[in-house]
């Protein structure tokens, strides 16, 4: 079992806290639809996940420091740990709006700073200056994105956290607002990258791994974060003074997340029936898992901040399919971890 243990620590898909994002999107999504019993059964499943996943990363930095430091450098490899960001602040704003635990939040908002400063600075650095890079059709993929992902979650987490401050209200919606602009300019410029990817270079059927959705998921968590922030611009005049280029803005983003559904179930046809590849578990899936439910919160709250309550139909709708991915994709996993169990069992009789 040590040795088993040990496996799993060293081989600690980088991305795995893409989990905890898409079990806390889905919980938030149900609670604002008003299924309120299994959106609180989810907060204790990702309290579980969450936990886990951070004993597992810890035993990582302690046994293995030079692997995790390969891997956080790593085109391929590096965009994964974005995930420990989006993760603990979804977990944060999960906490709040299900559990009004806006204590524990506050802090998981300040441990979300604190990776979210290591992580950017350690991986764009490395990427930047390191002497053999890849070529573009290599070294970029939908992962690249959860850089906006992980801004915005902190944005969206410190809006939520301002119902509950009296000094220092206006300095904290400002850096969510900072936060929430800053987040904006990192997609605007990595999508770039990854359309002119798939226009014009070959993609192989291969190639198109799950976290290609992050293209609309990041979008959709963008959509969040900018109508978190029309909620609450109470709060700041000046918020109230930026409302109309916010809203703008937001809807800009919600209708690209829009425009990139069809073309990636599309897409995942023509990988899956046309060239008939493989349709097994793997930890990628959960960026196609947290797309599919943060488009469903996102709208929904999308439909209260612009008082366009047309738009929620498409939540009640959406939700129903995030529910069949979620479920799909655990059950998977949990299959994965039994076979992979018993296999060692056989291995080491």
């Amino acid at each position: 079992m040590i040795n088993l243990l040990k496996q799993t620590v060293y081989n600690l898909f980088s991305g795995y806290f893409s989990v905890v994002m898409a079990t806390g999107a889905l919980s938030i999504a149900l609670h604002l639809l008003g299924i309120h019993t299994i959106a609180k059964g989810l907060l204790y499943v990702n309290i579980t996940i969450y936990l886990l996943l951070w004993m597992l990363t810890i035993l990582r930095l302690v046994y293995y420091f030079p692997r995790v430091m390969k891997d956080i450098t790593s085109h391929s490899n590096g965009p994964g740990f974005f995930t420990l960001i989006a993760g603990t602040c979804v977990f944060g704003s999960q906490l709040i709006i299900i559990a009004e635990n806006y204590q524990l939040a506050s802090y998981l908002w300040g441990l979300g700073i604190f990776l979210w400063l290591i992580i950017m600075y350690v991986f764009f650095t490395a990427v930047t200056i390191r002497e053999n890079k890849p070529a573009l059709s290599e070294g970029i993929n939908g992962a690249w994105l959860i850089a906006a992902v992980a801004t915005q979650s902190i944005s969206i987490l410190g809006t939520l956290l301002a119902d509950r401050i009296q000094n220092g209200q206006q300095i904290l919606l400002f850096i969510t607002l900072c936060m929430f602009l800053l987040g904006c300019m990192l997609y605007l410029n990595i999508i770039t990258l990854i359309f002119y990817r798939f226009t014009f270079l070959e993609l192989k059927h291969a190639a198109l791994t799950p976290p290609y959705w992050i293209n609309m998921g990041a979008v959709a968590i963008t959509t969040l974060a900018g109508s978190t922030l029309l909620l609450h611009a109470d709060n700041w005049p000046f918020l109230i003074e930026l409302t109309p280029f916010i809203k703008g803005f937001t809807l800009f983003f919600w209708i690209t997340g829009t425009w990139w559904i069809p073309l990636l179930f599309t897409l995942m046809i023509w990988r899956h029936l046309y060239h008939r590849y493989p349709l097994k578990y793997d930890p990628q899936f959960w960026g196609m898992a947290f797309p599919l439910a943060m488009y469903t919160t996102s709208t929904f709250q999308l439909s209260k901040a612009l008082q366009l309550p047309f738009l929620l139909i498409i939540p009640r709708i959406m939700v129903f399919v995030a529910i069949l991915a979620w479920l799909a994709i655990f059950s998977g996993m949990l299959h994965h971890l039994y076979h992979s169990f018993m296999k060692y069992r056989v291995e080491h009789k």
